[in-house]
């Protein structure tokens, strides 16, 4: 029975219930001695004592994600890969944050990492007439260094997308904003030895947000955008994952062969980098962006990748600007043309019974 189930949970409270049943029935009831009674009545209190505990104590590590199972719990587990203390999803706090949006820090499950996440609805989500609408999701991944709350403090999001929702020049969805590098371990959002990465992307970022919010699972309704290392990160996870996610564009990506001083082992680089996963042909959207000026993401970084695409993979005419660095001006100057080819691949709001997902229930184990 897993330390942070619900299962055992529930047993507590049955046992904690039934001791001081059983306690106050017996009371009177033990037989003996008074010595033996006393031991007697001793013994049921702290049957009610140590149950009560057990149960405060696993309430409390289920809530603040102490420890995540028995063995971690115990000393005996000794994971090859980095596991980061933290509330679980079922009881993460969300609350109120920035620019009308909303954030929360917990441990996935699967990757046993833990990080912030910012998320943002649209005015339809509240609205009564959407009660029972499901969104679109558009993931925003950021630079390295740099973490989430960058898109709000320096990118001008979620209004720069708000704004071209209200406009009708986007499908209205749901803006989440994830930390790319839990404990500033950057991995290129790939799973190595060491971090997790990818696994806290692709299966607990997602997993959060179903449980948490109305959303179409359907992965033409889950986009990534980013720049810089987030930029090489939207082409590569639906690439790699695209039962979860359709849909990826890249602004002044990092090559796109990889980068070994992220990733030094050659075998490792290879199989996470988008040429080598464009072998693959995963029927996914992608687009990239870039400047001619910007050194760090020379336009032939585009046309390697591009060369390498095979159907049904499509990717889309990139978009390249004749001047512009490495830096926010030049993304803000890209966003436009970016999230304008994102709203006509990415699907629109529907209520449930509009369309089945076509998810597999089984992806994200």
């Amino acid at each position: 029975m897993s330390l942070t189930g619900q299962p055992f949970y529930y047993t507590l409270i049955v046992l904690t219930v039934l001791a001081v049943i059983a306690a106050l029935l017996l009371w009177n009831r033990v037989l003996g001695p008074v010595a033996v009674k006393t031991l007697q009545r001793l013994f049921m209190l702290v049957v009610c004592q140590v149950v009560a505990i057990a149960l405060m104590a696993t309430w409390v590590n289920n809530h603040f994600g102490l420890y995540a199972s028995w063995s971690d719990l115990l000393g005996t587990d000794n994971p090859s890969h980095l596991v980061m203390a933290g509330p679980p999803p079922q009881v993460a706090t969300i609350s109120k944050a920035d620019a009308g949006t909303v954030s929360t820090f917990f441990r996935g499950p699967a990757s046993g990492l833990a990080a912030e996440i910012y998320i943002w609805t649209p005015p339809q989500y509240s609205e009564a007439a959407y009660k029972h609408t499901n969104f679109p999701v558009i993931m925003l991944l950021h630079g390295v260094p740099g973490e989430a709350h960058d898109w709000i403090t320096k990118g001008g999001m979620p209004q720069t997308l708000g704004r071209m929702m209200a406009d009708g020049k986007l499908k209205p969805a749901i803006i989440v904003m994830p930390t790319i590098n839990p404990g500033n371990v950057d991995t290129d959002c790939s799973d190595t030895p060491q971090s997790k990465n990818a696994t806290w992307l692709a299966k607990d970022v997602p997993n959060f947000i179903e449980r948490h919010f109305r959303v179409i699972k359907s992965p033409k309704a889950w986009a990534l955008a980013g720049f810089s290392t987030g930029g090489f990160c939207a082409i590569k996870l639906p690439m790699q994952y695209p039962k979860i996610f359709g849909i990826g564009a890249g602004m002044d990506s990092d090559p796109f062969t990889g980068d070994p001083s992220v990733l030094p082992n050659d075998t490792l680089r290879l199989v996470n980098s988008p040429v080598w996963l464009a072998r693959s042909a995963p029927p996914v959207q992608l687009m990239a962006a870039t400047s001619e000026q910007d050194l760090d993401s020379p336009v032939e970084n585009i046309i390697t990748l591009q060369r390498a695409i095979r159907w049904p993979t499509v990717f889309a005419t990139p978009f390249v600007l004749s001047s512009g660095g490495h830096n926010w001006r030049t993304w803000g100057d890209e966003e436009p043309a970016v999230f304008a080819w994102i709203n006509t691949v990415l699907e629109g709001p529907q209520t449930p019974s509009a369309k089945k997902s076509h998810r597999s229930p089984v992806t994200r184990k």
